[in-house]
């Protein structure tokens, strides 16, 4: 991924997604003006950081990127499987109980938020559509990748071989370990032949990214990239849920179509 820096605002971008026209971010946590344990870039409205910091840390961000709030489009998170279209109509708004959007419509930018979940950008050049979606533990149980793929085709007239996706920044199989008792319920979600638990120690991880890929390729996505950073082991830039035992932000991830 490519790393940027403006104004101390710092974020990553998709090499593959270069000249496309589709500006995006993978927003750190550097660059804001929240306090411990929300430091700095904080997103988050429901964490109990400072309400002024991070409608702040909002305008930093989005004056780093060139956007304006009005652009902007959000969901309120509820780590569900719904993934929903919007357009010009929407911006400005947050958009209940939803964990992906989607739109056709130029200047219009979609912003979720992460601490560990694993964020998806979609992009159909064909058809110009792109998607950002939130794929924690839940959504994965539930196949919301599958479901943006559903949403592409139903609402831009997207094949699935048509998709471009990149699964950025998460907790990675270093870091997450899982009950023995959740063994039962990924092998059911996880599409065969792919292997996405690890056992060390007596302990068992789960490479959620990989999981997420997975499900990808099999609705048809060909082409995935992954952006091979872990959140847990990289708090100097990223918050992570788990690393910081619950107490953290959000970073924010964004997508548009110029």
């Amino acid at each position: 991924m490519i790393r940027k820096v403006n104004n101390g605002v710092t974020w990553y971008q998709f090499e593959d997604l270069d000249g496309q026209d589709v500006p995006h971010a993978f927003l750190t946590r550097l660059g804001g003006t929240s306090a411990p344990p929300f430091d700095t870039l904080n997103l988050g409205h429901t964490v109990e950081d400072d309400l002024a910091a991070v409608e702040g840390n909002h305008d930093r961000a989005f004056a780093a990127l060139g956007l304006r709030r009005e652009q902007v489009v959000s969901p309120y998170q509820v780590h569900g499987t719904h993934v929903r279209l919007v357009s010009q109509a929407h911006t400005g708004t947050t958009q209940p109980a939803t964990d992906g959007l989607l739109t056709t419509t130029s200047g219009v930018a979609l912003l979720l938020r992460f601490a560990d979940c694993v964020p998806i950008l979609m992009f159909d050049a064909k058809h110009r559509a792109v998607a950002l979606v939130h794929s924690g533990w839940k959504g994965t149980a539930g196949n919301i990748a599958a479901a943006a793929v559903e949403a592409f085709i139903h609402h831009a007239g997207s094949q699935p071989g048509d998709l471009w996706a990149g699964v950025g920044p998460a907790i990675g199989p270093c870091c997450y370990e899982v009950g023995q008792e959740m063994e039962k319920t990924i092998a059911q979600v996880t599409p065969e032949g792919t292997e996405v638990l690890q056992r060390r120690s007596g302990k068992l991880y789960l490479d959620l990214p990989s999981l997420v890929r997975a499900q990808l390729a099999e609705a048809g996505v060909k082409q995935i990239v992954m952006s091979g950073i872990c959140t847990a082991c990289h708090t100097e830039e990223w918050f992570s849920h788990r690393a910081e035992n619950g107490r953290t932000g959000r970073f924010g991830a964004l997508v548009m179509l110029t």
